[in-house]
């Protein structure tokens, strides 16, 4: 299962009831902290979610509403005894950008392991990915797409007619492969077809486009870019790369998503929820985030 948790949904500015953006992603006991604005680590503590054992941060540009929380927490994780290398990433310009963060967060107890995420993205243990989805911004920027594969059902009948020791099962299950005196088994000898797994993307600030589009296609959350409530706004939303309620629904809809959270609001959006309707009208799986706003999404058992 994969939790997803908001921990700031407010723009350009923090508001008393919005902090900045960023939002926790966690799963088999690991964790990614998608952007880190002002108010992060506060923010955290009110949704009762920890950030000192995170896997990676990623950056989807280096605007300062997404950024400015970053040297804190950098320095709180390192005070809470952390000794292991943390991974940062980003888009184009992260080794300058980096090369300012280092100076302000001061001496840390732990590596920040820099780079670049390419085309390639990023694995974890259990064949979990991150892969990056470049957006379009008024800077260099980009989304990110988070996969939890699931391997197919495991048959018990067949692991035995290889001689698989039961101690063993349980790695097959998690899609790892087992080395026996007569060879390896692989997991795709013992289970069934490849199942559905749990894709969740996060956007980043963009205006629509067809990579966000197609990243998004089937997913089980979209986190997108709603900075402007308005119609009226649009070509506005289109000079400052962003996009407007209505966009993000449409592009929701055309991608199949399966929940939709719009995030990212001006302040002038006093209440997003009184735009909601609309939204819903044109995509019924749409909802307003909110900071402390969270989720867990589990594998489908629809199978027999």
């Amino acid at each position: 299962m994969v939790t997803v948790t908001l921990l700031g949904t407010a723009a350009t500015m923090p508001l008393p009831q919005r902090a900045l953006t960023a939002a926790l992603l966690s799963w088999q006991g690991h964790s990614l902290l998608f952007d880190c604005g002002e108010g992060t680590q506060a923010a955290a503590m009110r949704a009762g979610v920890g950030l000192s054992r995170l896997e990676a941060i990623c950056l989807t540009h280096y605007h300062g509403d997404h950024v400015f929380g970053l040297p804190g927490l950098l320095q709180t994780i390192g005070c809470q005894g952390r000794t292991r290398p943390l991974l940062l990433t980003g888009p184009r310009g992260l080794e300058q950008f980096w090369s300012v963060m280092r100076v302000l967060a001061g001496p840390l107890p732990y590596q920040v392991l820099p780079a670049e995420m390419g085309s390639d993205g990023l694995w974890f243990e259990g064949g979990a990915e991150v892969r990056a989805i470049p957006t379009r911004h008024r800077v260099p920027s980009q989304g990110y797409q988070f996969l939890l594969p699931r391997a197919g059902r495991f048959d018990p009948a067949r692991a035995r007619a290889l001689g698989v020791p039961l101690k063993y099962w349980k790695q097959l299950q998690q899609g790892k492969a087992v080395q026996l005196p007569g060879g390896p088994v692989v997991p795709q000898q013992v289970c069934g077809p490849v199942r559905r797994g749990i894709k969740v993307v996060f956007s980043g600030d963009t205006a629509p486009c067809p990579a966000l589009e197609a990243a998004a296609r089937d997913a089980d959350l979209l986190i997108c870019d709603a900075t402007y409530a308005e119609d009226e706004l649009a070509s506005e939303a289109a000079r400052y790369g962003h996009s407007t309620f209505r966009q993000s629904a449409e592009l929701a809809v055309r991608a199949g998503v399966r929940r939709l959270w719009l995030a990212h609001y001006s302040p002038r959006i006093e209440d997003p929820e009184a735009f909601l309707p609309l939204v819903q009208s044109i995509c019924p799986a749409a909802e307003c985030g909110l900071d402390g706003k969270s989720i867990t999404l589990r594998f489908e058992e629809a199978e027999p």
